[in-house]
């Protein structure tokens, strides 16, 4: 992930900041979920050969991963959607494979995301949705990465996203244009229209975009993509307030939470992860589930059931 990334941290203020004052409102007003609260922890791929003796056990096969990958992490920042729409075979296929309480974000493809109108003059967006559902029950927030010249001014056209977009599928909203947060009336704007819609936010953690961490809440269920360091003591620093931030929210009501790790090349995102699941498990109310490196395990490769 290039987006806010920085070759010198020194100087960076890596506090959370404060929670907005609708938070408490929001999650005051969420009904009162049949599950426990529930962290869903992940990374942002499974093709990913230097995991193998790490996440993957040695002589994993690449056909393979998806299988470990998900009885490792619950969920998956699913970057494949965004490049193209998958056939119904291989969403077939990744239903069968994964986890029974695996949850898939996939992202809105860049071809709708990144268009002028967010494909609303054509059959894509119908097409991605229709094929999607057919994850069911491992269908997670979908993931809406709008491009960073997507400023505020073109509100009115994500506002006409939202009344095209299906009320069954949860979906998350990104935006990176700085012009969402140059003004408290923009904000406004932004947050106000996600909670009418029933869109959850984003909230990326990155060194060089502190505007983007904005920690509004405009749903039950929140997505954070946290981007570390090559972990960097401030990595596990960081981790450490958003343990207490998210066992805050989750106390104040929130339902559950997607939480990515990324690191540089995706390498170390495990290890991240892994210190952020031990974190979480002490919590007694929340249901996490985190790996299990193997080298934890004495090289023993980890049963696929």
């Amino acid at each position: 992930m290039k987006f806010g990334k920085l070759s010198d941290i020194s100087q960076v203020d890596f506090s959370l900041p404060a929670d907005p004052e609708g938070n408490a409102r929001v999650l005051a007003g969420m009904d009162p979920s049949a599950e426990p609260p529930t962290c869903y922890l992940g990374c942002t791929g499974w093709s990913m050969p230097e995991w193998i003796g790490k996440v993957y056990p040695v002589g994993a096969k690449s056909k393979d991963f998806l299988k470990f990958y998900s009885r490792q992490f619950n969920t998956i920042e699913f970057n494949t959607t965004h490049y193209r729409i998958p056939n119904e075979a291989t969403v077939e296929k990744w239903y069968q494979e994964s986890a029974p309480d695996f949850k898939f974000c996939p992202k809105v493809p860049q071809t709708i995301s990144h268009s002028r109108d967010l494909g609303l003059n054509d059959s894509s967006l119908d097409l991605f949705c229709d094929r999607i559902l057919a994850l069911k029950e491992k269908l997670g927030n979908c993931f809406l990465q709008l491009p960073p010249y997507f400023g505020h001014d073109r509100l009115p056209i994500l506002e006409n996203f939202f009344q095209r977009w299906p009320a069954e599928i949860a979906l998350s909203v990104e935006v990176r244009h700085e012009s969402w947060f140059a003004a408290v009336s923009n904000r406004r704007d932004l947050f106000n229209l996600l909670f009418r819609y029933g869109a959850g936010t984003v909230i990326t953690d990155v060194a060089g975009r502190r505007d983007v961490l904005h920690m509004a809440l405009s749903t039950g269920a929140a997505m954070v993509r946290f981007v570390g360091n090559g972990l960097d003591p401030t990595d596990y620093e960081r981790i450490d307030a958003w343990t207490e931030r998210m066992d805050q929210w989750f106390e104040l009501g929130l339902h559950r939470i997607f939480f990515f790790t990324h690191e540089p090349d995706n390498i170390l995102a495990p290890e991240l992860a892994l210190y952020l699941f031990e974190k979480m498990k002490k919590n007694s109310k929340i249901r996490v589930r985190g790996p299990i490196l193997l080298d934890e395990q004495q090289g023993e490769q980890m049963s696929l059931f």
